[in-house]
């Protein structure tokens, strides 16, 4: 299912946190949101999943405007993985995919065949199996952000939005989401710190800057050195990863900035002498 981001702007407290943003996610693309801390990534796709109303601008999942949509309709169409969550440790991992299931049913009706059948195909996928009965506390960052991916594709929507879901994963673990991720047949919008990964793995990336969209494209012509200089203040080469033959990025040395307000010496006082 399509997704269309229009023209949305975003107000918080007074400040512009996002400024008419417009990018189109291809239905069953996988959409990687890159940009520094504070470009407004987490904001934006609060907008898409019904988390913060834009101030102007529309998002269209399905070509609807989702504020028009009531809840549990918006719930059939858009699943949430969030950064790492740590509530519900209460619970199996099995239990907190069945919560996937809970927008399919009606109040006080009990669980179906479907229900389970779309949770035991999620715990299958997602290869959470061998911990499915282990409570969620027990299980380590990886295991918890696998269950949490098997809640929202148990909620069998055609469209997935994550928000950072590889913070605090180890190397394997982040790579092994991503390329669950990446092979699902869903319309992913996921928002990612690691360009390397977003890179080798997104079909499509639209990086923010300060608010507005500074690149949006296929990975190949939107990772350049120019705009990963111009966007983070690092240079870079862009290659071939020999092992995948995916796109890799090589980060190099931060870039000098730019010093607008120099210290001034006060009078009188003289820098030390060297040798």
């Amino acid at each position: 299912m399509r997704v269309e981001v229009d023209q949305v702007s975003i107000d918080v407290h007074g400040s512009t946190l996002i400024d008419s943003v417009s990018f189109v996610a291809p239905a069953g693309a996988t959409v990687g949101l890159l940009g520094p801390n504070g470009s407004g990534k987490s904001t934006l796709l609060r907008a898409v999943y019904r988390a913060h109303r834009p101030v102007s601008g529309t998002v269209r999942v399905g070509g609807e405007d989702v504020w028009r949509l009531r809840a549990r309709e918006a719930a059939h169409r858009t699943a949430v993985v969030l950064q790492e969550e740590q509530r519900e440790f209460e619970f199996s991992a099995r239990e907190t995919v069945e919560l996937g299931r809970i927008p399919h049913r009606r109040p006080g009706r009990r669980t179906q065949g479907s229900d389970e059948e779309a949770v035991g195909r999620a715990i299958e996928l997602c290869g959470i199996g061998g911990y499915a009965d282990r409570p969620l506390g027990s299980l380590s960052g990886g295991e918890r952000q696998r269950v949490a991916v098997a809640r929202a594709i148990a909620q069998e929507t055609p469209v997935l939005v994550m928000d950072e879901p590889t913070n605090h994963l180890d190397v394997l673990a982040q790579i092994e989401l991503l390329e669950l991720v990446s092979g699902l047949a869903t319309t992913t919008i996921v928002a990612l710190h690691d360009l390397g990964l977003a890179a080798a793995y997104c079909d499509h990336l639209v990086v923010l800057d300060r608010g507005r969209v500074a690149a949006s494209g296929r990975p190949e012509t939107v990772m350049t050195a120019a705009l990963i200089a111009e966007v983070y203040g690092v240079t870079a080469e862009i290659g071939v990863n020999p092992l995948t033959q995916r796109l890799a990025v090589h980060l190099g040395a931060a870039i000098p900035r730019t010093i607008t307000n120099p210290v001034v010496q006060p009078a009188g006082r003289k820098e030390p002498r060297h040798p």
